[in-house]
């Protein structure tokens, strides 16, 4: 888990604050914190909870995994894990069953992948080990099981 930068979550909150077109005192409300709390977290003073998060995110109408991975509560791939769910799961045109046979294979194929990206790791690390030491073109070649030079 990174650490948390406050300062750059301060700033983004900031412009999203703007762009929703409310006052700080108005998301703070909607929100349910107090004025100078989100006051001092826009200005990269204080180090909110993942629940204020999701409570300003949810005035703000934007997604708390952004907030989150702003804030370094989260990963950017496991926000695009829970952003992917989130769509499935939202998806008002194919029924609870499919969902869930959507989410099964979407974790095989998460899964498959990383088998196969350990898997190369693995071959490259062996490959790595395998290579042989430089060899000095000025010295002569001899052969294993005996003590003449080959040239």
């Amino acid at each position: 888990m990174a650490s948390l930068n406050v300062g750059n979550l301060g700033e983004y909150l900031r412009e999203q604050r703007r762009t929703a077109q409310l006052s700080l005192r108005q998301l703070a409300d909607a929100a349910g914190v107090s004025n100078p709390y989100l006051s001092q977290i826009e200005r990269g003073l204080r180090k909110p909870s993942a629940e204020v998060l999701q409570q300003v995110a949810k005035a703000l109408r934007i997604s708390a995994e952004t907030l989150y991975v702003r804030a370094g509560i989260l990963d950017e791939k496991e926000r695009d894990e829970l952003e992917t769910r989130a769509v499935i799961l939202a998806d008002p045109s194919i029924n609870e069953r499919q969902k869930q046979v959507l989410l099964q294979i979407y974790d095989s194929f998460r899964k498959e992948n990383a088998a196969e990206v350990a898997a190369a790791a693995a071959v490259a690390a062996v490959a790595a080990d395998d290579v042989e030491p430089d060899v000095d073109p000025e010295s002569p070649a001899v052969a294993p099981d005996a003590e003449t030079p080959l040239n």
